[in-house]
């Protein structure tokens, strides 16, 4: 193909996902308004830039792959949710999307490349010792760098007893280690129920945040007087799973009043989530919630929606940091783009996405302090838990 037609090409790509992006139309481009005018007029220095790379580059270039990754730079500058699927990757996203066994790992991108959020108790990637803060850099032969999101997630998942092989760059490590993950489809384990200072203090340990697990906490929370018990320790250390919807129905189980969570976006109708009275099962036993690194999500959502109401003290770490809504919008070559189109803010007007939850009270969590050979080892089942032991301390001196 001539180099001109070759350029038009990629342009109209370029062109097309703006459009979507933008919301705009053959009339809307003609009367667009100063940011719109702007974000076509880049198209110019697109054009200028692809001369150059097809008339000046080492070797003749990939023109599809050019694309590709033109397409998933724009997408991916957005936010680490955002992403754009070549017409391959979207038939294959469609076909795979769902049902299918996996490695045990809540992923996310963080500096271009897959980060893995949190790990699913007993999954085959808790067994290879894979741990939340790790970085995957490839899947196979494919740089993560070079995926979306989408993409990342479709790979990670297969048929029961298959095999994928990832390369994992640990915290103070440098050499990246190769792990073969078989994939599988691993129980969802209940709600984890403990009792502490003699029965006064009532620790839940949810996997997740889905209907069945909240309903769980549900129950154990209207039984939280009986025995003696007074007082809630919420564990949502690397809960990264779930659905908003349930977060919002757990919040409410422990708050009478008060703003629970906001959803909004630029052409996204604002909601706001406010608590039931009707709805609350607990609302005034003490509540400590512990959180880490691997909070995320609907765990944030919560954790957020109690603190700034001031019902709960948050333990911990900072959280991840995960909180939008994506919208897909196929594209009439075959491919899709993913787009946030709406984040979801606390009740101090944060948004989750870009901020996660910081807590009232900084613990940092237990991690091996060993030599660079042992750094990526996961803490030992004895070792001291500070945050717990922290929170522990915090409800015990809180009046029942």
């Amino acid at each position: 193909m001539p180099r001109i037609p070759k350029i038009l090409l990629l342009l109209a790509s370029v062109a097309l996902v703006l459009t979507v992006f933008l919301g705009a139309n053959a009339t809307g481009v003609s009367a667009a308004s100063d940011p719109q005018e702007n974000a076509y007029r880049q198209i110019n220095v697109y054009s200028e830039v692809l001369s150059h790379i097809q008339s000046d580059y080492v070797e003749e270039p990939n023109i599809p792959s050019v694309t590709n990754g033109a397409l998933r730079g724009l997408a991916e500058s957005l936010d680490s949710e955002s992403g754009y699927l070549s017409p391959e990757e979207n038939k294959s996203y469609k076909t795979l999307k769902g049902g299918k066994a996996q490695v045990g790992i809540n992923v996310s991108k963080r500096y271009g490349y897959a980060t893995i959020v949190s790990v699913v108790p007993n999954s085959p990637a808790d067994k290879a010792n894979l741990n939340d803060g790790d970085i995957i850099e490839s899947i196979g032969d494919k740089s993560t760098h070079e995926l979306s999101l989408a993409s990342i997630e479709m790979m990670l998942r297969g048929e029961p007893g298959t095999t994928v092989t990832i390369s994992v760059v640990r915290p103070r490590k440098a050499a990246p280690d190769k792990v073969d993950l078989t994939r599988a489809i691993t129980p969802l384990a209940p709600v984890a129920e403990t009792l502490y200072e003699n029965s006064t203090i009532l620790y839940l340990k949810p996997g997740i945040l889905d209907h069945d697990h909240v309903s769980q906490i549900e129950g154990k929370l209207k039984g939280l007087n009986k025995g003696g018990n007074k007082k809630l320790l919420l564990d949502l250390r690397n809960v990264a799973d779930g659905d908003m919807a349930e977060a919002q129905r757990l919040a409410n189980m422990l708050l009478k009043s008060g703003t629970i969570s906001v959803l909004e976006g630029q052409k996204f109708p604002k909601q706001t989530v406010t608590a039931d009275p009707s709805k609350t099962v607990a609302e005034k036993a003490p509540v400590v919630i512990l959180v880490n690194r691997g909070t995320a999500g609907a765990a944030e959502l919560v954790t957020a929606a109690l603190q700034d109401n001031k019902r709960a003290e948050v333990v911990g770490e900072k959280t991840f940091g995960i909180g939008s809504q994506q919208k897909t919008f196929d594209l009439p070559d075959g491919g899709a783009l993913i787009l946030s189109v709406a984040k979801y803010a606390t009740p101090a007007g944060k948004k989750i996405e870009d901020d996660g939850v910081t807590p009232g009270v900084l613990v940092a969590g237990a991690i091996d302090d060993g030599d660079d050979d042992n750094a990526a080892a996961p803490a030992r089942k004895d070792q001291v838990d500070d945050q717990l032991s922290k929170a522990l301390e915090i409800l015990k001196n809180k009046a029942a």
